[in-house]
């Protein structure tokens, strides 16, 4: 007779989680239950002014500046990641300098100095230093104003980030990968663009997307140029009306919304780059598979010994 033992699954419990979960649910109920009937919020004036024509164009003003400031220091911070990374000791240190100066000053202070440009320097000349000798110039009044000093001063600032970003993700990557492109006979621009690039991408996406959301909520700093951007215009319509709150909480929720589309967009972006990884990995497995099955057995070869 055979003794069988039925051997009872319990699931494990977990009580401190379930007691953690109800006092997060409790204290987000007094949140929403605090700022939805707080009549001092004023959401109707919250309201009124959201989808207001002043307040999307100064939206459209942060977007423009949070795009076009993206492009230029995307290249010209990989620019510098890779004369940081080269041999020549003159391109790393120059890179090196400018890295550290514009990590260094504050962006409040970097757009006031581009601002009083014009003041510095009346005119700007192309030609050969410590000479006379000019090919052309202009004056710096017609050159710098609110929209392009906002540009370059993000720029600027920005590009040194991002620089350290790109040389982190190139260093990120296995040595022997650049020995192998090199063994490969490979010009030194298609290795980087086509074996070393697509790898340290992996490490680059997350904190440059990181880094382009820190600068779309560090557009609100141009407001020091009197540029109408989202920040600025939502100041000079509460210095108006003395609604202060509610016109805060609607440059906030503005700001989360773009916030959030950038996290979408990061996020999809990752998955593409994982699901072409996991292509090109099973397509690699595919195709050795093939070949050890095409490849031919040895017979064994008998040799008669007279």
């Amino acid at each position: 007779m055979n003794n069988i033992e039925t051997i009872k699954v319990v699931p494990a419990r977990y009580p401190w989680r379930t007691v953690g979960a109800v006092v997060a649910l409790f204290v987000l109920a007094v949140v929403i239950q605090s700022v939805a009937f707080n009549p001092r919020w004023e959401w109707g004036v919250f309201a009124r002014w959201f989808f207001d024509p002043v307040i999307l164009e100064g939206l459209g003003q942060t977007l423009l500046l949070t795009l076009i400031a993206t492009l230029l220091s995307v290249i010209f911070g990989g620019i510098l990641a890779l004369a940081r990374l080269s041999s020549s000791w003159l391109l790393s240190g120059l890179a090196f300098g400018y890295i550290w100066l514009f990590r260094s000053l504050p962006l409040i202070v970097v757009l006031i100095i581009l601002y009083n440009f014009s003041y510095l320097y009346d005119t700007l000349s192309l030609g050969v230093p410590f000479t006379r000798l000019t090919w052309g110039s202009f004056e710096t009044i017609n050159v710098l104003g609110q929209f392009s000093t906002a540009v370059v001063g993000l720029t600027l600032v920005q590009s040194a980030y991002t620089a350290e970003i790109v040389r982190g993700g190139f260093l990120g990557v296995d040595h022997g990968q650049y020995e192998a492109a090199a063994a490969l006979g490979l010009p030194a621009w298609r290795r980087t663009v086509r074996i070393i690039l697509p790898q340290a991408l992996r490490t680059i996406l997350p904190a440059g997307f990181n880094e382009i959301i820190s600068l779309a909520k560090g557009t609100a700093m141009v407001y020091v140029l009197a540029m109408p951007e989202l920040f600025y215009t939502i100041q000079m319509i509460y210095n108006r009306t003395q609604e202060v709150i509610p016109l805060l909480m609607v440059g906030a929720v503005w700001y989360l919304v773009i916030t959030t589309l950038l996290s979408i967009v990061q996020h999809s972006v990752e998955r593409a780059l994982a699901r072409s990884e996991r292509r090109s990995a099973v397509n690699t497995a595919r195709s050795t598979h093939r070949t050890r099955d095409v490849t031919p057995t040895q017979e064994p070869v008998h040799v008669s010994l007279s």
